[in-house]
């Protein structure tokens, strides 16, 4: 039984770990999501003043992000549509619809990328502390009764150590949870702005009869 020990031990490596990995997710995420807003932004800065679809590749050369990609699409697809005289207008919005989707699913995809990570960690951190925690202490209450003294000072030491598994998976739990939120938060967010970019833009192609220089 004298290994016993080592097992809240590993609890506490195991959780410290899981710390490192939680801080290395916020801070790689935030610097994305930070990066795409500017972009976005940006973006959205020199795509509110076009008022036709031919005017729509100036503003690519202006700036980057989830938003760009999704026109750096639609123009592509419409470059290769309108070579095609069998489509009509109602196809080529059709197909202009499906192709922002498909493309929103994928940005979307990216950037939650992680978050199921934060996540599990959030919710198994605690559980995963307690149970280093009632491991200790089952261990030193056999300890306290195999030497027949059960004095504060006996007994404080070895389950205060205990406890420290538990204060460790909190203290791993509520970063991982709170940046969980605020990445989901942002993925919405941009996820929106996609779908105001999308609905704009089929209005702008429809307008210019699908066709793009």
């Amino acid at each position: 039984m004298d290994n016993v020990p080592d097992i809240v031990d590993l609890v506490l490596y195991f959780l410290a770990g899981l710390s490192v990995l939680t801080w290395t997710i916020l801070f790689e995420k935030s610097y994305v999501f930070w990066r795409q807003k500017c972009a976005n932004t940006s973006f959205i800065t020199h795509y509110a003043e076009i008022t036709r679809l031919t005017k729509l590749p100036e503003a690519l050369y202006k700036a980057k992000g989830s938003l760009n990609n999704l026109s750096n699409k639609a123009i592509l697809n419409l470059k290769a549509w309108s070579k095609d005289a069998s489509l009509d207008v109602s196809t080529y919005g059709d197909m202009l619809k499906q192709s922002l989707r498909e493309e929103r699913h994928q940005q979307q995809v990216r950037m939650e990328s992680g978050l199921a990570v934060l996540a599990s960690i959030g919710s198994t951190s605690p559980f995963i502390g307690l149970f280093g925690t009632v491991w200790g202490i089952m261990h030193a209450l056999k300890g306290i009764s195999a030497s027949g003294s059960a004095g504060l000072d006996v007994v404080a030491g070895p389950i205060g150590e205990a406890l420290i598994a538990t204060a460790m998976g909190i203290a791993t739990a509520i970063p991982a949870v709170l940046a969980y939120n605020y990445f989901l938060r942002q993925s919405r967010l941009a996820a929106a702005d996609m779908d105001h970019f999308s609905e704009r833009l089929q209005l702008l192609a429809k307008h210019s009869h699908y066709k793009v220089d």
